[in-house]
């Protein structure tokens, strides 16, 4: 196209339709339209690899449950029994109450202005602005999960160094 505001508009839609923010927040919807073949190739040999990805994703989270054990206030989510989580992302909740007010955000700009990416768990549908006029049934337990949530970074590819850099700076902030 040579028209600056449909190719934009379009590339906008095609990722998420995800509006500038720290957490996700969608003011239209969109769609994740992004896999092309040569992506799809890769994504086929990285299954061989799947196994040792997913054990350094599970030795990352036991890593940060570890660091923060007996540190009040900073919980994980547990794998239930009889379940086997991928691990996939590392998130904590912080219960502000019991870090003297130090909330979730204030740890994720503290890593920020480290240049450590974090991010506020996923913020719920029946929060975003795009579904704002549609009926909303539930308890609100998601509500406080993307209150109190932060993700952790959590790649296959982190290090001993990389995962302590990131605790010293949580418990900087947390004291």
């Amino acid at each position: 196209s040579h028209d600056g505001e449909a190719i934009r508009k379009a590339r906008f839609l095609a990722t998420q339709a995800r509006d500038p923010a720290p957490h996700y927040q969608h003011s239209h919807i969109g769609y994740n339209y992004r896999l092309s073949n040569i992506l799809a190739g890769i994504g086929r040999g990285q299954m061989e690899v799947l196994p040792q990805r997913v054990q350094k994703r599970r030795q990352n989270h036991e890593w940060y449950v570890r660091a923060f054990a007996g540190l009040e206030g900073i919980s994980f989510l547990h794998e239930p029994e009889g379940h086997f989580s991928n691990r996939w992302l590392t998130c904590i909740l912080v219960e502000s109450s019991m870090l003297n007010g130090v909330d979730r955000e204030r740890i994720r700009l503290a890593l920020e202005a480290e240049n450590i990416e974090s991010r506020p768990l996923w913020k719920p549908l029946h929060m975003q602005p795009v579904f704002a006029d549609c009926p909303y049934y539930g308890n609100n337990l998601s509500a406080s999960l993307f209150e109190k949530g932060l993700c952790l970074p959590s790649g296959s590819s982190l290090e001993g160094k990389d995962l302590e850099r990131v605790a010293e700076n949580i418990r900087a902030v947390v004291g």
